[in-house]
């Protein structure tokens, strides 16, 4: 015997969620967005390299904003994470950058020749790509380079996930690769 009464409320019920729009929950399972699997914590690889720091650049991407520190030699050592505030690299001071969260990305190559002479300098150590368009990025800013090291502050819309890659190549160059996602 059908029970009349759950057949109603079934339809009702059905009736109700087709007319207010709402949609099926997605089951955990469910493919992140754009397909990607990244976190939020800190990447890093100890090593330090002869290769110089020559040129910041930046790109946007369907499902995310990239970053892209060019270097002459090959990178070997980088560390990427999420941090309360930037400093410069040997003073010290506070480097305010826009967004809700500052992404610091140390390449453990200097910017500086052996004999001192600076291989990366840009016209303003603030801005140094223009980001304003970007969904996620809201400023690059190079934070110098000492003993060894090179820093950028990369203020971001929020805290959203990333991840860090080397591409070898062209020739004797490499290029430390930092993409972060428009949303999780």
């Amino acid at each position: 015997m059908v029970n009349v009464k759950a057949l109603r409320v079934g339809a009702v019920s059905a009736l109700l969620v087709a007319g207010l729009g709402l949609a099926p929950v997605s089951p955990a399972g469910a493919a992140p967005y754009c397909g990607i699997r990244w976190g939020s914590a800190a990447d890093s690889k100890p090593a330090y390299s002869t290769a110089k720091v020559v040129d910041v650049r930046a790109g946007r991407h369907a499902c995310f904003d990239r970053m892209v520190v060019d270097l002459r030699g090959k990178v070997r050592g980088y560390d990427v994470r999420y941090v309360k505030k930037v400093y410069t690299e040997g003073e010290g001071r506070h480097v305010p950058l826009a967004g809700k969260a500052d992404l610091q990305v140390i390449v453990r190559a200097p910017a500086y020749t052996d004999s001192g002479r600076a291989t990366y300098t840009p016209d303003d150590r603030y801005h140094v790509v223009d980001v304003d368009d970007y969904r996620t990025f809201r400023q690059i800013a190079f934070l110098g380079s000492f003993e060894g090291q090179t820093s950028f502050g990369l203020g971001v819309r929020a805290r959203l996930p990333f991840r860090t890659f080397v591409l070898e190549g062209p020739g004797k160059t490499s290029r430390l690769v930092i993409d972060v996602a428009h949303r999780w």
